[in-house]
């Protein structure tokens, strides 16, 4: 079907938020950007990406919390967007535990704000994100969108679990379509200060020691942020519909029976392991890490590896970037911003 390009993007200066922002105003969409500007990372790189997507006559800016109902009816109002894309969230695992009531009022009390402003205003498409996180303890790989996710490792993935329970819920109750994401560890340029890849940049190329989690036998479904960008763009279109209007039947679909809702994975489905990713860096950035081996921290969880299959039998993409070429962007962008 033919969607009518206006998207509301929460988070739309975060590392997401602004690649996904900056990707469908260049397809020629009206975007309404609203973020909170929190302080959980350095603000100045919220603005920094603010300020590019505002150079853009077809952004529309708001600084403010999903959590503020008034507010949201405003925006609303005021551009009536068809597409809402829930990306504003209190991220990582280990501020969860430091910190959770952050996760309670942006997760859970933010997210419930989102829901009942797609409940008074029936978007044509509702898309929220969660996280690879969700699969907890999981260990039969890869993991799919129909495993159980019912032994979450933290505070910030039980968060997430939640917001896709009470998603569920409210496109039963409502009828309104909802597809969840969840993201497999995504990396690239502009990326968060509080990630893995930014942490070892800085701290290689300023001699300082790279703290590397449970010896370094980690593995990781690392993702592109580019190819998850035009992943979500591709889902877009594909609207989940309740089961008496289903034309399409797609083996392993994880649309709901009673609902139109539907979970897909997001990921790159090439596993690395953690040191293999450290020895990549270390090639494109021309020096070796100093590393301080450490044990396993709390809420952290062994392996991720996706399993794409819906997301491929969906929109017919495969990621295309390889880890080479992805650590190569982010060093570039890293160097020419620092």
């Amino acid at each position: 079907m033919k969607i009518r390009k206006v998207a509301l993007i929460t988070g739309s200066s975060g590392f997401i938020g602004f690649h996904l922002a900056r990707f469908l105003l260049s397809c020629d969409w009206k975007i309404i950007g609203l973020d909170g500007m929190t302080d959980y990372y350095d603000v100045n790189l919220k603005w920094a990406r603010q300020k590019l997507l505002c150079e853009n006559t077809s952004f529309y800016n708001y600084q403010g919390m999903v959590q503020d109902s008034k507010f949201l009816d405003e925006i609303y109002s005021s551009h009536k967007p068809n597409i809402i894309i829930h990306l504003a969230a209190q991220a990582g695992v280990r501020y969860s535990i430091e910190n959770p009531i952050s996760y309670v009022e942006s997760n859970l009390i933010g997210t419930f704000h989102i829901l009942e402003m797609a409940r008074r205003y029936k978007p044509d498409h509702l898309l929220m994100a969660s996280t690879s996180s969700v699969y907890g303890s999981n260990k039969d790989m890869p993991l799919h969108e129909n495993q159980k996710c019912d032994n979450p490792m933290s505070f910030y993935a039980a968060t997430k679990k939640s917001n896709e329970v009470m998603a569920h819920s409210y496109s039963h109750l409502y009828d309104f379509p909802i597809t969840m994401f969840r993201f497999f560890t995504v990396y690239g340029p502009w990326g968060r200060p509080d990630m893995a890849l930014f942490k070892f940049t800085k701290n290689i190329l300023s001699d300082k020691p790279i703290d590397v989690y449970n010896e370094g036998n980690m593995i990781r479904d690392f993702t592109y942020v580019a190819d998850l960008v035009e992943a979500i763009y591709l889902l877009i279109s594909k609207i989940p519909t309740r089961v008496n209007k289903r034309q399409d039947i797609i083996n392993n679909d994880s649309i709901s029976d009673v609902a139109p809702f539907r979970v897909v994975n997001i990921g790159n489905s090439q596993p690395i392991n953690l040191l293999d990713y450290i020895k990549e860096l270390e090639r494109v950035l021309g020096k070796e890490a100093k590393k301080n081996f450490l044990g396993m921290q709390d809420g952290d969880i062994h392996k991720t590896h996706s399993n794409i299959d819906l997301l491929e039998a969906l929109t017919g993409f495969l990621p295309k970037t390889t880890l080479h070429e992805g650590i190569s962007e982010f060093v570039k962008w890293y160097k020419s911003y620092y």
